[in-house]
């Protein structure tokens, strides 16, 4: 399955303003906001983390939270992402990829999930 998403970077770097460092704990691990150094990233870790959530067939929500995935980056920087113990049991996944970008005010994530059968889930 595949899950797209876009934001408006501004809309991201306005709450992060307002906020601060809550707007980020709140759909970020300790280990994601290490990473976030631009305003850019933090939106597409956002974009992402929906990405994967309309991937999996829910969205945020009661099912899947923010915080049920991780957003990892290689030694190269490519985006990769981690699931809960509770999302691992619960979808059976054979694979996963997912790309982040971001240009001209917006970022965008793209995650594919190839399940092993069709989620009941679903």
């Amino acid at each position: 399955m595949i899950g797209v998403d876009i934001v408006v970077i501004d809309r991201i770097e306005q709450s992060i303003e307002k906020h601060g460092e809550k707007f980020l704990q709140r759909y970020l691990s300790d280990e994601e906001i290490a990473l976030v150094q631009k305003v850019q990233t933090a939106a597409g870790f956002w974009a992402a983390k929906e990405a994967i959530a309309k991937a999996l067939g829910t969205g945020i929500g009661q099912q899947v939270g923010f915080k049920d995935i991780t957003i990892r980056k290689n030694a190269k920087g490519a985006p990769s992402f981690h699931l809960s113990e509770k999302l691992v049991k619960e979808f059976d996944i054979l694979s996963t990829s997912l790309s982040i970008a971001h240009d001209g005010g917006f970022a965008i994530a793209v995650a594919a999930i190839e399940f092993s059968a069709t989620p009941d889930k679903v």
